[in-house]
């Protein structure tokens, strides 16, 4: 019987050198190139970020980003995952479908964005629904895969019991598409933040993105490190502590 897999989590230690090694190769060229107005050393923004935490800016905008993030994470996850298994398990529906999910895989996400705010204006049903798009075609097609992927022979003896449609969800079909949904949700994270960032940047009052555009406008590359700095660190720490331990415990049953 092999093993339970290990949570692939790098150890607290080389975790602190690899950033300690970043932050010593960030120093070291800012000192070279000697233009605290171009690159910041490393202390120069801590400093900064210290006092926009300290004003309370700092956390207003990154709450204001989160929750963006959070929304539209959840739609694109929900919508995607119910169409893709509904697609992998009706193939006749999904060769129908197949050119309107490969047209909605390939829009450029600015595309969907600047006609989001052109169509429905610079509010925040335009900037969720239009990061939501975005990710929930990728979504649909990782869960589609997984839906075909599925056992047979698991549903034929699920029919053989006949389990309940609610049985059969919670220990045939969910156990199954885990991984993939493990899968999407790691992915989207990496996306949904980039592309909220970009909707703040174009059309929202408020977030990080805003303030990176604000502060860019302003030549002040130390805010704008400052900013891209604390919501780095936020979305690392949601990797590591909810993403892959998710990610491991999903893939665990298939080891078992």
């Amino acid at each position: 019987m092999a093993k339970p897999e290990k949570a692939p989590q790098a150890g607290t230690a080389v975790l602190g050198l690899s950033f300690l090694a970043m932050l010593t190769l960030w120093g070291g060229v800012a000192a070279l190139a000697d233009d605290p107005m171009r690159l910041p050393s490393p202390w120069r923004v801590a400093e900064v970020l210290w006092a926009e935490a300290a004003s309370g800016k700092l956390w207003h905008h990154v709450a204001a980003t989160l929750g963006r993030v959070a929304l539209s994470f959840g739609i694109a996850m929900a919508a995607g995952s119910a169409l893709g298994v509904l697609l992998g398990l009706v193939p006749r529906l999904d060769r129908w479908a197949d050119p309107w999910v490969v047209l909605a895989l390939n829009l450029p996400a600015l595309v969907v964005v600047v006609l989001a705010y052109i169509w429905f204006g610079l509010n925040e049903m335009s900037a969720i629904a239009a990061v939501a798009f975005n990710k929930a075609a990728m979504v649909l097609v990782t869960l589609r895969d997984g839906a075909r992927a599925l056992d047979p022979q698991i549903a034929g003896m699920a029919k053989v019991y006949r389990l309940s449609p609610w049985v059969r969800l919670r220990h045939v079909l969910l156990p199954q598409l885990a991984p993939y949904l493990a899968t999407a949700a790691r992915n989207g994270l990496a996306i949904i933040w980039k592309l909220v960032l970009v909707v703040e940047f174009l059309g929202r009052p408020d977030g990080v993105g805003f303030q990176i555009h604000l502060h860019f406008q302003l030549f002040d590359v130390a805010r704008v490190l400052a900013y891209s700095a604390a919501f780095v660190a936020v979305m690392l720490l949601v990797e590591y502590a909810v993403v892959q331990p998710v990610e491991v415990r999903a893939r665990r049953w298939r080891l078992a």
